[in-house]
């Protein structure tokens, strides 16, 4: 079976994230910042989403209200045959070891005062009640499955490289079997050679466990290799959603020619000869966002109707999704 006659394991629908800005002595709100502004998309079984877009578009806010981290202005988070936005926290609960998140920086993510057995083996003890020595051998075979030895369960995270701590967060994830993991750019953090290293091993894990992934992510480059299919993120809404290939090779939206424009190429005869787009201004602040298309100010081929109406999210084929109204 392929990829895409999976059964959907994560729907999105309408996903709406603003947080109220308030002001005076009595925290009168006056205005919300629009994180997250009504996003779509689903996921399927074993597929990897690239989630790409530049720095404060809502992506990483878009993560933690899919999880239920952050509680949802509007929309709807499906997973599997449960409601995420709408159920009881204990049911939450019991939906909690199936969804995990890998987080983008591990100096910050790991408890300095835990040793690395510990932080992996919380989640067992939580939500499986693992103790002795089931609960050991469990850590130490997480522990193998992200190439770490097993005799590191008792020290800290100061003692291990940003690319070691980051596979131990890895194993934290992995530590109740999850179905679906997001990654919050987990290589960011990270040095050039490592990075490879980490996507080789989550690409691994996939197919050893069977996972899904929702790949945030700012590096284009890197998506393209790790990503069945890629959502382009601006200013709080996603702009494209199409196979990675398809997207790559055929982009429709002006903002994702103009990121693909600026990804640098190996091959310096054609690099020379290509054309780039070099967008004017500056990204709108998501507290006071531009009427009509949000991409409106910046894009080169805006029209009048652009600035006033927002594009319908619709579909040029069946797997190529875009909103913009010069398409």
């Amino acid at each position: 079976m392929t990829k895409s006659a999976n059964k959907t394991l994560l729907k999105v629908d309408g996903l709406v994230k603003h947080f109220p800005i308030t002001h005076g002595i009595f925290r009168r709100e006056v205005g919300s910042v629009k994180a997250v502004d009504g996003i779509t998309f689903d996921i399927k079984e074993r597929e990897t989403l690239g989630l790409v877009g530049e720095s404060g578009c809502g992506k990483s806010t878009a993560a933690r209200v899919i999880l239920q981290l952050l509680q949802a202005t509007a929309g709807k988070v499906y997973f599997k045959e449960h409601e995420l936005t709408s159920i009881s926290k204990e049911d939450l609960r019991k939906q909690r070891p199936q969804m995990q998140m890998i987080f983008q920086d591990p100096q910050d993510s790991l408890n300095p005062r835990m040793t690395v057995g510990s932080i992996i083996s919380e989640p067992l003890f939580e939500h499986q009640q693992l103790k002795g020595k089931e609960r050991r051998e469990r850590v130490e075979h997480l522990l193998h499955s992200v190439g770490l030895n097993h005799n590191v369960t008792n020290r800290y995270p100061h003692e291990f490289s940003g690319g070691q701590r980051q596979r131990i967060g890895i194993a934290r994830a992995l530590a109740l079997s999850p179905d679906f993991i997001i990654c919050d750019e987990p290589i960011a953090a990270l040095d050039v050679s490592i990075q490879a290293q980490v996507i080789n091993l989550l690409e691994d894990l996939q197919e050893k466990f069977g996972l899904t992934y929702l790949f945030i992510s700012h590096d284009l480059s890197m998506i393209r290799h790790i990503a069945d299919r890629v959502a382009v993120m601006y200013l709080g809404r996603i702009v494209e959603l199409a196979p990675s290939q398809v997207l790559y090779s055929k982009p429709l939206h002006p903002y994702t020619k103009a990121l693909l424009s600026a990804v640098p190429i190996h091959d310096p005869v054609l690099e020379r000869k290509r054309k780039h787009t070099v967008l004017v201004g500056d990204v709108p602040s998501p507290a006071n966002p531009p009427s009509g298309c949000h991409f409106s100010t910046r894009c080169p081929i805006a029209e009048e109707n652009c600035f006033k109406v927002s594009p319908e999210w619709r579909k040029v084929s069946p797997d190529h999704s875009v909103a913009c109204h010069l398409v």
